[in-house]
């Protein structure tokens, strides 16, 4: 494994723990889905999966928001030189997913 894909890997985990904490919006699940770091760890894909979808737009509104306090927060936590900055990104693969099965038992 890479130091980049161990650097996505901590980033996914501590970044979900984070959301826990900053992140609250009601009748909302926000899921860290994947993490793509830069190779030289400047800047971070995050992929979340928001659901319902309805709220897609004003969650990433949110997230953006509230990178800030998440890479301060993420500073303190894990000894990092400097923390990536973050963009937000909408995970399409799980209603896509939802979208094939739909149309798969439809055809059945």
């Amino acid at each position: 494994m890479s130091r980049v894909d161990q650097v996505n890997s901590l980033l996914r985990e501590e970044i979900a723990l984070a959301l826990n904490r900053h992140l609250i919006i009601d009748g909302c699940l926000v899921t860290v889905t994947d993490v793509q770091c830069t190779a030289d760890l400047n800047e971070a894909k995050v992929y979340v999966s928001i659901l319902p979808e309805k709220f897609a737009g004003s969650a990433l509104k949110k997230l953006r928001n509230i990178s800030g306090s998440l890479a301060h927060d993420l500073r303190r936590r894990i000894k990092f030189h400097r923390v990536p900055t973050f963009v937000w990104l909408f995970d399409e693969r799980p209603s896509n997913a939802t979208a094939i099965d739909k149309v798969i038992s439809d055809l059945s």
